[in-house]
């Protein structure tokens, strides 16, 4: 996993530091030049121009300067509060104005189309806490940060502005961060092997969802559930009966219309996982059944849908009654899902908006955006980016649900099979079609990701 800190955190984490700031500087510049030779293919002749500020930024972009130089590099260094309009052509451009904690406004001048730009820490002008850009950056080739991400980096617009992003370990200390990008080989890892003796009931999903007439949504959950490595999956739409759409492994189980979660709660006690919530309607007796599910059951419970308007500013009351000792509800709620919980949209700062939604409830929070942060109650933070627009389109919400129910039912930590079910759910649009990729697309390419994340 790749660390995340904070500009307040990295500050902190520079100042602990046992060598001087010139050294870090000077490590920082080494690392910034050695990215620069590699986009210049090449040394001798080539132009540069770097745009530095008056703060450990701009120190770096000179430090950086002063070793391209020595190798052949004709540089030119312009202060970062006089610059001109536009510049001529050049070779490269290496944006070391301002860092993460830049307040304010930033003109890039104008490049001349083409031109490479190389970012120290983070584009100038985007907020290193939100990903926020104000005025006029430039657009990064590629940014080269220091000892660990910035949210501002996975965040808003700053993945449009950063490019590439490379980590350069220049010998601080980032051990303490509690909040983490995930990457394919950590889900490898975390995922369960599946012992030889194991059998159908060892890893089972009870999805509750859908209502009589729309159980596509139930339908995209349990197809997934089954691709997650679920060995059974029962599917339950409330007033549906037995003649739904469920995939033909499914085990369709009627519930009554209203008022279920007696019955359901009475017969959970051989599933691995709970979900409920997609399509489910948003009736009066529907709500009160899910309140009462989640607080009643012992099974840990993905909530999803219309299961998360249920729970509405409630969940913390739901899931305090549960008897059930370690955080095992996992919330996975988009923006509009997350004011019905929270009382109001996503802050900018989405880790700091997870993270007290998860600290409010007592549950894990997977909030989902183009990158999905997953926090859990006790502070800690993971999150995914693997995923692009083409996960965009109705249904994949129900398709992330089966998933993170398939992961719990096998036994994974709540956090961990959520930040697991993020990183696979994008893995499995990134293998699909560039366009026209519906849901489905997704639950069919599942199989291809687990064997990505697995090295296979």
């Amino acid at each position: 996993m790749l660390a995340i800190v904070t500009p307040q955190e990295m500050g902190a984490i520079d100042a602990a530091a046992p060598e001087p700031v010139d050294v870090l500087i000077d490590r920082a510049g080494a690392a910034v030049a050695r990215a620069a030779l590699d986009l210049l293919g090449g040394a001798y002749g080539r132009r540069v121009v770097v745009l530095a500020g008056k703060g450990n930024n701009g120190a770096d972009g000179r430090a950086a300067a002063a070793r391209l130089e020595a190798r052949g590099v004709r540089c030119q260094v312009l202060d970062a509060a006089d610059l001109p309009a536009s510049i001529g052509p050049v070779d490269l451009v290496i944006d070391a104005a301002y860092g993460t904690g830049f307040r304010g406004t930033f003109a890039a001048p104008d490049l001349v189309a083409g031109t490479p730009v190389l970012a120290v820490d983070i584009p100038s002008g985007v907020a290193g806490l939100t990903g926020e850009a104000s005025g006029r950056p430039l657009r990064a080739d590629r940014t080269i940060t220091f000892a660990a991400l910035k949210p501002g980096l996975l965040l808003a617009d700053g993945p449009g502005l950063a490019g590439e992003v490379e980590v350069a370990d220049i010998g601080l200390d980032v051990s303490g961060a509690r909040t983490h990008l995930v990457e394919p080989w950590d889900v490898g890892a975390w995922l369960p092997e599946r012992p030889r003796s194991t059998h159908k009931w060892k890893a089972a999903v009870w999805l509750v969802a859908g209502s009589p007439g729309m159980t596509g949504a139930a339908h995209l959950a349990a197809a997934a559930a089954q691709r997650s490595g679920a060995g059974y999956v029962r599917l339950s739409v409330p007033g549906g009966g037995h003649h739904v759409d469920a995939p033909v492994e499914v085990v369709v189980v009627p519930l009554e219309a209203a008022w279920w979660d007696a019955e359901l709660i009475d017969g959970e006690e051989r599933f691995g996982s709970l979900a409920v919530g997609p399509g489910l309607g948003t009736g009066v007796a529907t709500a009160a059944a899910v309140r009462a599910t989640v607080a009643g059951t012992s099974t840990p419970v993905v909530v999803d849908g219309d299961g998360l308007r249920a729970l509405g500013d409630g969940a913390a009351s739901a899931v305090g009654r549960r008897t059930t000792e370690r955080p095992d509800v996992v919330l996975t709620p988009h923006d509009g899902e997350f004011e019905a919980l929270a009382g109001h949209p996503p802050v900018a700062d989405r880790f700091a908006a997870a993270r007290d939604l998860a600290a409010t409830t007592g549950a894990v929070v997977l909030l989902k955006g183009p990158t999905t942060v997953v926090a859990h109650p006790d502070g800690r933070v993971l999150a995914s980016n693997a995923g692009d627009a083409r996960l965009a389109t109705a249904g994949t919400g129900d398709v992330l649900t089966g998933l993170v129910a398939g992961l719990l039912a096998q036994g994974m930590a709540p956090l961990e099979a959520a930040a697991s079910a993020a990183l696979l759910h994008g893995a499995a649009g990134a293998l699909a079609w560039r366009r026209g990729l519906v849901a489905g697309d997704l639950v069919d390419h599942l199989p291809a990701a687990f064997d990505h994340v697995a090295g296979g």
